[in-house]
């Protein structure tokens, strides 16, 4: 399999409400929040990992297209849950995104690069420039569990989201192999990212978190 060209998407992913992608193994501190972001830990500017914008756009084509994992019990294909891993030429989950658990499968090998995305050079300038004062430019936001019989509020928790109106720039790089359909396989990230538009990116979507915008362009 000979490789042809690489074709990037550049552009940036402006957030329209809250977003909150977990970090792992942050230390509670008195008076802070009980879900922190994830961060880089030199910088301590949040971002968003590669993996948690890429397997987004993955689920949501596979939800759409009923691409998702499947298996054969008493010789019935049972469909799992897991992602697509048919691993077939003709596939499009698995010959863009990669067939899950099966590194040798005939679509092999992954065309698609998702990079982490950091906060644009405006945004980071916009957050250096907000007086030091002021506490710091990530949003800390109180929830609560309400009781359904009395309409009282209890399990009180502050969760930390990057606020509104930040951007993260986006590059995504699509690996062109001998054979493949490029413009098919631009539309299916297109149409990915529209979907995410449509949904959600993060956790505590249907709270409101995560509503994101994309721009940018093919070079």
């Amino acid at each position: 399999m000979r490789l042809i060209k690489t074709v990037k998407y550049v552009g940036e992913m402006e957030l329209l409400s809250g977003l909150s992608i977990k970090g792992s193994g942050n230390d509670l501190s008195i008076g802070g929040a009980d879900s922190e972001v994830i961060k880089n830990p030199i910088t301590k500017m949040p971002y968003v990992p590669g993996s948690s914008l890429k397997g987004k756009m993955r689920s949501l084509l596979e939800l759409k297209y009923g691409k998702l994992g499947s298996e054969k019990k008493k010789g019935q294909l049972i469909e799992d849950s897991t992602p697509c891993k048919c691993g077939r030429k003709d596939c499009f989950v698995c010959t863009i995104f990669g067939a899950h658990m099966k590194p040798g499968a005939e679509s092999a090998p992954t065309r698609i690069i998702v990079r982490d995305c950091d906060l644009s050079e405006a945004s980071v300038n916009l957050v250096k420039a907000i007086p030091l004062e002021n506490g710091g430019f990530l949003e800390e936001k109180a929830e609560n569990i309400i009781n359904r019989k009395d309409g009282t509020a209890g399990s009180p928790r502050v969760m930390e989201r990057v606020p509104a109106g930040l951007k993260f720039d986006v590059n995504i790089v699509l690996q062109i192999f001998e054979g493949d359909n490029e413009q098919e396989m631009k539309a299916k990230v297109e149409e990915a990212l529209s979907l995410i538009e449509d949904s959600y990116l993060g956790g505590s979507g249907s709270r409101g978190y995560g509503h994101v915008k994309f721009t940018g362009e093919w070079v």
